[in-house]
């Protein structure tokens, strides 16, 4: 079911961009692109500055952005719908 897909979909993807005037490249999933898009597109803006606006945000809230991809990634899973569905941890690796 999901080995078959397309490998260009799962092919990594490097942008160059600006985050809040300062130079650097993210690199994702070229699926997880098309989703960044869509979610820039839906808050009526530009790839780049949607992903500055949440950058911001992330300074805001935690003082530094360590991981912006993985939280790009955590984002796009909310964005479709399927946090619900994805569990926070993992039970059988939990602190006892």
């Amino acid at each position: 079911m999901f080995a078959g897909q397309d490998p260009a979909r799962y092919e990594y993807v490097t942008r160059r961009l600006r985050l809040n005037g300062q130079s650097t490249s993210i690199r994702l999933e070229r699926a997880f692109w098309g989703i960044v898009d869509q979610m820039a597109s839906k808050d009526g803006t530009t790839t780049p500055a949607f992903l500055s606006k949440l950058h911001s945000e992330v300074l805001q809230q935690h003082g530094e952005a360590t991981n912006f991809t993985s939280l790009l990634r955590c984002a796009c899973t909310i964005h479709l719908g399927e946090y619900d569905q994805v569990p926070q941890t993992d039970s059988r690796f939990a602190a006892e």
